[in-house]
Formats: C-alpha cells, structure tokens, sequence
C-alpha cells in the first residue's frame, strides 16, 4: 500500500485527537534554569489533576522559547531574563500578548573541577578577561587570568547563544549582552556543562544555581567579587541580601493571553502561583516573597498584559526592585 501526504496527514490528526481526548495539554518550552521548577510544578499539578491534564515542558533555551512562544506554538515560556525588543515585536507582530509573572530569584554560578586548588576567587574583571570577544584564541592559559595561577588550558564551558542565560552573563560580564568568545564548548542544556566541567580538571563553566546545588559532590562553586569588593559564594543568603552580585536575577514564566481562555492553562497557572514558592525552594532557587505570587494573580484578573522591563535586560535587579516594578504594572 503507498502511504500518501494525505495519509500521512490523517494518520498525525487522528494521533492528535487522540491524545486530546480526555486528556488536555498544556505547552511550556525555553529556559533550562527555569525547567526544574516548571517540571516540578508540572508533576505536582499532573498528579493532582489525576492525569487528566497532560504538560509537556521542554528546553529549547529563553531565545528559542521566545521564538515558539511569538509563533503561538506553546502557552507558556519560561525565562531567565526579560523579554526582550525583538521578541516583544515578534510577538506584537503575531498578535501575541502576555503576562510577565515572575517566580524566583536565581545565583547565576560560576563552576570548577572540584580537583582545581588555585581558584579560590575570581573579579568580574577576570571572568571578562576570560569570556569576552577579543579573548577568542587568544586567552587560552589559566596564567593569562592571574600570574599566579599555573600554565594549564582554560578550558571553558558555557550557555549556548539561545540561552538567557547567555544573555545576562554576557550582559553582566563583558557588559554587552551577546557579546562572547566563541570558541568554547556551548550548550542550551546545562546538563551538558555540569558534565563538561566535571569530567576536566581544567574546566570552568556557569549556569543556574540549582544545577550547581543538584551537583555540588562534582563540581566548586567559585566566589565572586561583588561591587563592594567583597568575595562571595552564590546561595540563598547572599541573594536575598543582595550581596552575590552581578550574578542574582529574576527568572520568569510568560503566559500567552490568549491561553488563558483555556481551562486547563489557567488551572495550571493558578497552581504554579500557588505552589511557586515552595516549590522554587525545594529545587533550590530563592522564592519570591508572598505578595509577588499574589500580585502576579491580580495582574491576571485584571488583564494586565506586558511586561515591566522595557525590552532590556537588566543586571542590577534586586527582589525588591522587581516587586517595586511589578507593583506599578
């Protein structure tokens, strides 16, 4: 029997409403810092639906679920920064609105080899040496960071350029978002670099705090000098205080307006509000204080569309700040 387009395209609808019957689906893709608690959120919500609601959460990287997001592909994107220009007008151009809701405060960290004895701490000023552009082919050794380091490669691991987290550090780094070496090994799954620097004795890398947290009998979180030259170590603590910076920031999800007529997306969204505190804690990022999660839930009673960040992204944000901002939306 030949197997027609037509065919074909039956064979996929059919298979479609098959898994739509009885069973709703709700679609969330994007950042992989923002992955554990979506997917902890997801399990939590699928069980107490019984399974009659499915959600499927995937890891395409903030830029790459911005790009699905605008493209009406999934109702929810999770992000490690802010939405940015291009995206917002992708979106507007697609007839997209959204909501900006918040959910946790991340350490981005910065990762050795647990057998590397010479890092003890490192400045801005150095991990720029190290990441930004002109660094590329050039910046090969760990003596050209500090002299009194030894004359071993460099070998860096790193957020992948759909990666949000590509976006701040770079931003907060090298002070241009975007603007990196290349010739590193990249990844949008941070999977792949806790792996990456774990296996090499010279390796460094970065990525969300609760990687580190899930692997820390493998890899050393680095301290790093914040702008009142003290060293310090990423956690909780020292992002609730505001002291680990440049490297705190908020993470987000984004919700598709239209999605929100359907039920099973604003169940989903109510539970995450809901549970987004507890369960952000217990994949080990920093929740927000209570009011943000009910704030988030009076913006969406009241259809308060958009986001509070201008299209930039923003390294100098404190919980407090993005509260502040929230507040006036």
């Amino acid at each position: 029997m030949r197997i027609t387009q037509a065919t074909l395209t039956a064979l996929a609808l059919a298979a479609h409403s098959h898994l739509a019957y009885g069973q709703a689906v709700v679609k969330a893709d994007g950042s992989s810092t923002v992955y554990p608690i979506t997917e902890a959120i997801a399990e939590d919500f699928q069980k107490a639906k019984k399974n009659t609601i499915k959600v499927t959460v995937g890891i395409s990287g903030t830029g790459g679920g911005f790009k699905k997001f605008c493209r009406a592909e999934t109702d929810i994107s999770n992000a490690s920064r802010p939405i940015l220009k291009q995206e917002m007008e992708a979106c507007a151009k697609a007839g997209i609105k959204y909501y900006e809701l918040p959910i946790a405060f991340d350490a981005l960290t910065v990762v050795i080899n647990p057998k590397n004895t010479f890092v003890k701490q490192l400045t801005v000023a150095q991990l720029k040496t190290m990441w930004e552009p002109a660094a590329q082919g050039k910046v090969t050794s760990w003596k050209q960071i500090d002299p009194s380091f030894p004359d071993a490669p460099l070998k860096l691991f790193g957020a992948g350029s759909d990666s949000g987290t590509f976006d701040y550090f770079t931003e907060a780094i090298v002070g241009k978002a975007k603007s990196s070496r290349g010739d590193y090994t990249a990844s949008e799954d941070d999977n792949v670099l806790v792996q990456g620097v774990s296996r090499d004795v010279n390796g460094i890398g970065y990525f969300g705090y609760a990687y580190y947290e899930e692997n820390k009998n493998k890899l050393k979180a680095v301290p790093v000098v914040n702008k009142d030259g003290k060293a310090v170590t990423p956690g909780p603590a020292s992002v609730i205080d505001g002291s680990y910076n440049p490297l705190s920031r908020p993470i987000f999800i984004y919700v598709n307006e239209k999605s929100m007529d359907k039920p099973e997306v604003k169940e989903f969204v109510a539970y995450y509000l809901q549970h987004g505190a507890r369960l952000s804690a217990e994949v080990k990022y920093v929740p927000l204080p209570a009011k943000a999660y009910t704030t988030a839930a009076e913006h969406i009673a009241k259809k308060k569309l958009g986001t509070v960040f201008g299209g930039e992204p923003d390294v100098a944000a404190t919980i407090e700040s993005v509260l502040a901002r929230e507040a006036r939306l």
